[in-house]
C-alpha cells in the first residue's frame, strides 16, 4: 500500500497541480490511515499490493473515522480526511489497481461553519502605522504586511512572489495560486510606496542570494533565499504583539480583513471572488455572514427597542 500512496503523491504533483499545502495533508492523512489498519490488523500481513488494498472496504474506512471521533478530531479535518481517501482510490480505480472506492459509501459528517476573524479597521491601521526599523528587515516586514492587507493573497502567495511578478507602474501583481492558476491583483498605493523603500533596501541582501534563478524572488530572508511562510507568520507575531492588539492574528485574518473591508465599503461580491482566487462565489459569500453580523451588532447597539 506505501507504493500506491507515493504513486498517488506523483500523481497529484504531475498532473493534479495541487499546492504542495494540499498534497503533504493528503498524503499525511493517507499515512494515518495506513497506520491505523495495520495496527488493527485490517491489512493482509506479508501480502502484496493487489491483495492489502482489496481487503479494504467501507467498514475498515468506517472504522479509521470513528477512531478520529473518539479523539474528538474536528468535523473539518474528518471531513478532509475523507476527501483525501476519496480522491486516492478514484486514483486507483483509474489506474485499474481496484474495483471499488470504499470511501463513497461513508457518509462525510457536516463540517462546522466558522465566520472569518478578522481586524476592525481600527486595529488594522495600528498594526500597519507602526514604526519600523529603517534597515532591510524593517522595510521588508512593513511592505509585507502592507501587501498581505492590500491585495488579500495567501502567505504562500506572498511568499511565491518574483521580481517579475510587480508591475510598480500599474500597481498590480501577477499571483500564482492554488493549482498553479495566475490571476492579476491590485495593489493599493500605501503598499507600493512601502514595496519601492523596500526594493531599495533590497539589494543588500540579494548580494547573498544565488545568482542562477531567472526570475528571483520578491522576498528574501537575511541568508538571501526566499522567505517561507513561517517566516512571515512569525513577522506577523511579532508586530501584533507590538501593536497591543489582544487576539491571535495570522496571515490569513490579513486576508479576511481584506474581503470584510471591501464587502463592508459596497465592493462587488464577484470582484472580491476574483481578487480572492476563489473557484466557487460559495466560497466568498462566507464575507457576507461576518457583514451581516456587524449589520447586527450596530443595530443592537444603536435602536432604541433591539433589546426588548
Amino acid at each position: 500500500m506505501q507504493r500506491a500512496i507515493e504513486d498517488f503523491g506523483n500523481h497529484l504533483a504531475t498532473e493534479r497541480n495541487l499546492s504542495p499545502h494540499t498534497r503533504r495533508s493528503y498524503l499525511a492523512d493517507l499515512g494515518q490511515f495506513r497506520a491505523f489498519l495495520t495496527e488493527n490488523g485490517l491489512l493482509p500481513a506479508g501480502g502484496s499490493e493487489p491483495e492489502q488494498l482489496a481487503a479494504i472496504d467501507h467498514m475498515a474506512v468506517r472504522s479509521f473515522l470513528g477512531s478520529l471521533v473518539r479523539r474528538k478530531a474536528r468535523k473539518v479535518t474528518i471531513v478532509r480526511k475523507i476527501a483525501a481517501l476519496r480522491t486516492f482510490f478514484s486514483y486507483l480505480i483509474r489506474e485499474g489497481r481496484v474495483r471499488v472506492n470504499p470511501a463513497e459509501m461513508v457518509q462525510a459528517p457536516r463540517a462546522e461553519k466558522y465566520l472569518p476573524a478578522f481586524l476592525p479597521v481600527e486595529e488594522m491601521f495600528s498594526l500597519l502605522n507602526l514604526p519600523f526599523p529603517d534597515d532591510v528587515a524593517g522595510a521588508r516586514d512593513r511592505a509585507m504586511l502592507e501587501l498581505l492587507y492590500s491585495s488579500g493573497i495567501r502567505v504562500s502567495e506572498l511568499t511565491g512572489l518574483n521580481l517579475g511578478d510587480m508591475d510598480m507602474q500599474q500597481g498590480l501583481i501577477k499571483v500564482r495560486g492554488k493549482g498553479r492558476k495566475e490571476r492579476i491583483v491590485p495593489v493599493g498605493g500605501q503598499a507600493l510606496r512601502s514595496l519601492q523603500q523596500y526594493l531599495v533596501k533590497r539589494s543588500e541582501w540579494a548580494r547573498k542570494a544565488r545568482t542562477d534563478e531567472g526570475d528571483p524572488p520578491l522576498f528574501l530572508s537575511r541568508g538571501g533565499s526566499r522567505i517561507t511562510p513561517r517566516s512571515v507568520a512569525r513577522v506577523i507575531d511579532r508586530n501584533v504583539l507590538r501593536s497591543g492588539i489582544s487576539k491571535k492574528v495570522g496571515p490569513h485574518t490579513l486576508r479576511h480583513s481584506f474581503a470584510t473591508h471591501l464587502l463592508d465599503a459596497g465592493a462587488d461580491l464577484r470582484a472580491i471572488q476574483e481578487m480572492l482566487g476563489h473557484e466557487n462565489l460559495s466560497t466568498t459569500q462566507k464575507y457576507t455572514s461576518v457583514s451581516v453580523a456587524k449589520l447586527m451588532e450596530i443595530y443592537d447597539r444603536a435602536h432604541p427597542k433591539a433589546k426588548g
